[in-house]
């Protein structure tokens, strides 16, 4: 099992230093300081969402709501980080934008556990309503963001962003608590079989919502590094939902619950940055990172699963085997 979870972790180290290493060789603008604090600076807000999606995922449910939450959290930054704001007024603008993502993680929380709605289901509908408010604030894109802002997101370390690397000790950080404390074993364990973990007294209701309100939180903070890019209230941002699972099945999570790495999250996003990143490199259509998204999740499927496939392959075999055996100990009639 330790071994098995650290298949993600080697996989994406490897590749992103094999693809990373390719590019170098055959193309120079690549390792140019300004590539590499864009690259990092990019990989912000997936890494993010990301992140909260795991939370989801750990405990067996989906976000599909963070895509337009996050659009949701840029448009209002176009009304309340506007230029010329004196400080007080940004520092209230941004809690603003962080209680969207609060809101909308209670309201999607209180869907799933309440009403007893599927996660799928539940988040989907926000996702439409959250869609809609945007388009309605703002039909086109329109409202520049507060420049100091903007700045003070941007701010790097020499090549690497502040940002960034608060964010890769934060997933360290994250994975300890998950895998070395109590209540880290806690979301897995309601992830792994809720019924059991009722029984044995946890608070799976209680974890669940969390879950999903953590979810919302990230992909609300993740809006700031969106409006950071963008720097304008635009109504269509990436599509955050799909990547932001992928990532998270490429960084080790399970789709059924009760398993993930936030460590392998932030690679996985990572790398899918680094894809989108490379491309326009080597002057090809940004459709073959879309290409390469999905064969990538299907070979990590199949790859993190290899170990139970192969026990269930044993298993059919042996079956096999007993009924022969009995067919030939039988007396014959």
């Amino acid at each position: 099992m330790r071994f098995r979870g650290w298949i993600p972790l080697v996989l994406l180290t490897v590749l992103i230093l094999a693809v990373g290493a390719f590019t170098a060789v055959r193309q120079d603008a690549f390792l140019t300081e300004y590539n590499i604090n864009n690259l990092l600076l990019s990989t912000m807000p997936l890494a993010l969402v990301a992140i909260g999606q795991t939370n989801a995922l750990l405990v067996g449910g989906f976000d599909i709501s963070v895509a337009a939450l996050v659009t949701m959290c840029v448009v209002t930054a176009s009304f309340t980080l506007k230029p010329d704001e004196t400080t007080f007024a940004l520092f209230l603008g941004s809690l603003a934008i962080v209680g969207v993502g609060l809101a909308t993680g209670v309201f999607n929380a209180t869907l799933i556990r309440i009403l007893r709605l599927p996660s799928i289901i539940a988040t989907l509908g926000t996702f439409s309503i959250l869609e809609g408010a945007s388009l309605l604030l703002r039909d086109h894109p329109e409202g520049p963001i507060n420049a100091d802002v903007i700045d003070a997101l941007n701010t790097s370390i020499g090549v690497m962003p502040a940002a960034f690397i608060g964010v890769v000790v934060l997933a360290v950080l994250a994975d300890v608590w998950l895998y070395r404390t109590r209540t880290g074993t806690a979301i897995r364990a309601v992830g792994l079989d809720e019924i059991s973990s009722r029984r044995l007294g946890m608070s799976t209701g209680r974890i669940v919502f969390l879950a999903f309100v953590v979810c919302a939180v990230f992909a609300s903070i993740a809006g700031f590094y969106s409006a950071a890019q963008v720097q304008i209230g635009s109504p269509i941002i990436g599509d955050y939902a799909l990547t932001s699972i992928a990532a998270a099945v490429l960084g080790g999570a399970s789709l059924a619950g009760g398993r993930g790495s936030f460590v392998g999250t932030l690679l996985a996003a990572f790398f899918l940055s680094l894809i989108s990143n490379i491309l326009p490199l080597f002057q090809q259509p940004t459709e073959y990172a879309q290409m390469t998204i999905g064969a990538l999740i299907l070979l990590a499927l199949v790859l993190y699963q290899a170990p139970e496939l192969i026990a269930r392959f044993r298993s059919g075999r042996q079956t096999v085997g007993r009924l022969r055996t009995r067919e030939g100990d039988a007396p014959a009639a």
